[in-house]
């Protein structure tokens, strides 16, 4: 479906808050957060904070990860009001592991618009000054808490070529980094804290080197890893067993083809024939 999100009607906005630094907020941000008619946010008291810091009184209404199904239906009927509504994370971009997903998703199908602001955002500074290949990356955002799960979520990345963006919290970073070293191996990473705070840091080395010291570490944490560099030689495995172990890692059989046919440097109908002749 297609929109056109400045024709004049009230919508959703999005808007992101700095992750650290107030002087981060956009003047677009400010004039956002002053035109609409109510706001939702992940912590009432810190969006509170904030708005007392810029002289913004507006009325704030709860919206989390436990919530967000049961406001769908309430946030549409403001919207059939007339109202607009402003959508805030604590800090940083709203969406981007954080709450608001089903909202925009159900708002959008109803025919409203969904605006969202260009703003702050953790993982972009980590990138860029991580000292890592920016391109291609992959942001995942939080892994499973749980290390089973979290082990299980890793093996299906290990292989990427891509530089990797994790977020996790200070209580956790030390297991996290060991199931990366166990799975992973003794890649290079930037672990970024406390991004446009006082005490920001950059820790760049090895996963063996930054373990070292990752449990005295507190403070908002993004961890860049690198990508698999190694090109694995497939010269020696058939077709079927090259497929076979993209198959096992969860592929589809369509992605396993064609991530196969662009290792062989073989047009896809080629390979497509020869596994489902010896298959």
């Amino acid at each position: 479906m297609r929109q056109k999100s400045y024709d004049g009607t009230n919508s959703l906005y999005l808007i992101p808050t700095p992750v650290g630094n107030m002087d981060d907020i956009t003047k677009r941000a400010l004039d956002t957060l002053k035109m609409v008619d109510l706001i939702l946010c992940e912590d009432t008291r810190v969006t509170s904070e904030l708005l007392r810091k810029f002289n913004i009184k507006k009325k704030l209404i709860h919206c989390d990860d436990h919530n967000e199904n049961d406001l769908k239906q309430k946030i549409l009927e403001k919207l059939n009001d007339g109202l607009n509504i402003g959508l805030v994370t604590d800090r940083g971009t709203p969406i981007i592991s954080d709450p608001g997903y089903k909202i925009v998703q159900f708002i959008s199908k109803n025919g409203y618009n969904v605006i969202s602001l260009p703003g702050p955002t953790a993982f972009v500074p980590a990138l860029t000054m991580s000292g890592i290949n920016p391109a291609p990356f992959l942001f995942y955002g939080f892994l499973n808490s749980k290390e089973s799960r979290r082990v299980k979520e890793l093996e299906s990345l290990k292989k990427l070529p891509y530089t990797i963006i994790l977020y996790e919290a200070p209580h956790r970073i030390y297991d996290m980094l060991k199931s990366l070293l166990e799975v992973f191996g003794n890649r290079r990473i930037a672990l970024c804290r406390e991004i446009s705070k006082k005490y920001e840091e950059v820790i760049r080395g090895t996963l063996e080197e930054v373990l070292e010291i990752a449990d005295t570490l507190k403070g908002e944490m993004v961890v860049v890893v690198e990508g698999n560099l190694q090109q694995e030689d497939f010269s020696t495995m058939t077709v079927l067993e090259h497929i076979n172990l993209y198959l096992e890692d969860g592929m589809t059989e369509k992605e396993a083809i064609k991530k196969v046919a662009i290792e062989r440097d073989v047009p896809k109908s080629v390979i497509y024939r020869e596994y489902h002749i010896n298959n």
